[in-house]
């Protein structure tokens, strides 16, 4: 067992959990497949833990295609039905008809700006944000709004802060953590 002091949150006893923190929860990566996998896997978190979402990673990319996003722009009515059968995934109907939704408004940002990471950098100019013990912010509050005025659902500003530490934006190790920075 890896005895570094983690971030209190991290349940040292799941090694998936424990692997997700220490190589990639706010590690930047910005690649469009990555980010379209983390917003659709974050919108299932909500109401729930991550953890939970985490344990169910490769049953979602099983499920949803690998998520491939053109692939998903097409579920229809048996998709949905197929999904909500799947004792793997969540099946909860409104995120399953959000994700798909979701992923329709995904593909309309990506053919506006070239890529997602280009309309993400409208709010991020490219910069780190360095802070713990929060849940949201205002470039949380602002994203979750314009992605909420194009359609999107379950896309809150908590978890679009979480989307956010996710994907390497903003930065929250504890301070305790062994990868703790402060970013000054």
């Amino acid at each position: 067992m890896d005895s570094k002091k983690k971030c209190k949150w991290c349940n040292v006893k799941n090694e998936r959990y424990v692997e997700c923190h220490d190589k990639e929860w706010c590690v930047p990566r910005f690649d469009d497949q990555y980010l379209y996998e983390m917003l659709m896997l974050e919108s299932f978190q909500a109401g729930l833990s991550w953890e939970c979402v985490l344990n169910k990673r490769e049953a979602f990319r099983r499920a949803y295609d690998q998520f491939d996003l053109d692939r998903v722009i097409a579920y229809d009515e048996d998709k949905v039905r197929e999904l909500l059968g799947n004792k793997d995934i969540i099946r909860n109907k409104l995120k399953i008809n959000a994700s798909i939704r979701n992923s329709r408004v995904f593909k309309e940002i990506v053919c506006e700006y070239g890529s997602f990471h280009n309309y993400l950098r409208t709010f991020t100019q490219d910069e780190t944000i360095y802070e713990t013990d929060r849940t949201t912010n205002a470039m949380s509050d602002a994203i979750s709004k314009d992605l909420q005025s194009r359609g999107m659902t379950f896309v809150g500003s908590v978890i679009i802060y979480s989307y956010l530490q996710a994907i390497g934006v903003i930065y929250s190790h504890d301070k305790d953590c062994y990868l703790y920075m402060s970013g000054d």
